[in-house]
């Protein structure tokens, strides 16, 4: 692939969401990839594991410049970064979870990744009979895909060692960072209510400001820069958006279906993120809404 690729019609896109299937299995049964375009690196918040208390582990991806990664739904184009762990007997591991999701490409494609460093982290928890002053590797195989001008798929098995111990202090540089992830997840929120329906290809998106929390663009121009992102794919992330603003503070979202789904049956709701860099709620807070409104569809 390069720069020049052009993936515009039906076919060609479900020749590129059919490929980044192959990779992700490839990736997923492999782990001879050298890395290119990305450093891993696991971390933990605390200096100590205390027995029985859960921890957060963190997954630190620095991306070489031009590089990027991918969100744990990608679009219709790339393949998220993922973690399996293999702990000891009576350890535990939380999903892994993600940041809120930003607009990257994928040459010319919109898809749903990082172009920043990022923090990806679990919570672990340890069996309660660790025995203090004894030390404990956690090892686990990340993999990904790390795109520039080409894409590669990569693996790599990781491993922290920790010490046991009845008390431990944070570690001040990845609590920072993890701290800042964690004010980047996105939440749902009473101040708004929506609803949606769907025509042919054509989703539309009600939304409404229903709380004085809530806070209402300002003009169209402000409208016109929030991106919306799908946690499933049954819309497609390249198509394009449009958000009409209502002078009562409503908005009119419009997308378009994906050309395939890989869902056994259409969704009963629309799973949909909102970023909106100026905040959804007063004060500026909130920069991605969550919203999974019943789709109403035929009539």
């Amino acid at each position: 692939m390069n720069d020049e690729c052009k993936m515009t019609n039906g076919p060609s896109r479900r020749f590129v969401l059919l490929l980044t299937l192959l990779l992700s299995s490839f990736v997923l049964h492999s782990s001879s990839f050298a890395q290119q375009g990305l450093k891993l690196q696991l971390v933990s918040e605390q200096s100590a594991i205390v027995p029985g208390q859960p921890f957060t582990v963190g997954l630190w991806l620095e991306h070489d410049r031009g590089y990027h990664t991918y969100w744990r739904f990608p679009g219709i184009v790339g393949v998220p970064t993922q973690m399996k762990w293999q702990l000891p007997r009576g350890w535990k591991a939380g999903e892994l979870i993600y940041p809120e999701p930003e607009r990257t490409l994928m040459f010319k494609i919109k898809a749903q990744g990082f172009d920043r460093d990022v923090m990806l982290r679990t919570e672990i928890t340890p069996p309660a009979n660790l025995k203090v002053g004894e030390s404990v590797t956690l090892t686990g195989t990340a993999s990904w895909m790390a795109c520039g001008n080409s894409c590669h798929p990569g693996s790599m098995d990781l491993s922290l060692t920790l010490p046991v111990a009845a008390t431990a202090e944070l570690n001040t540089k990845w609590h920072k960072l993890l701290d800042a992830e964690r004010a980047r997840v996105e939440q749902r929120s009473d101040a708004w209510t929506s609803s949606a329906s769907e025509k042919g290809d054509v989703i539309t998106l009600v939304m409404k400001p229903v709380t004085s929390e809530a806070r209402v663009s300002k003009s169209q121009r402000e409208a016109d820069k929030i991106i919306v992102f799908t946690e499933d794919g049954w819309f497609d992330t390249d198509k394009p958006q449009t958000v009409l603003r209502h002078a009562d503070g409503s908005m009119t979202v419009t997308l378009i279906k994906a050309d395939a789904y890989l869902g056994d049956q259409p969704p009963k709701t629309l799973r949909v993120i909102l970023r909106n860099e100026e905040g959804w709620l007063s004060g500026g807070k909130l920069r991605c809404l969550q919203m999974a409104p019943r789709i109403q569809r035929g009539g």
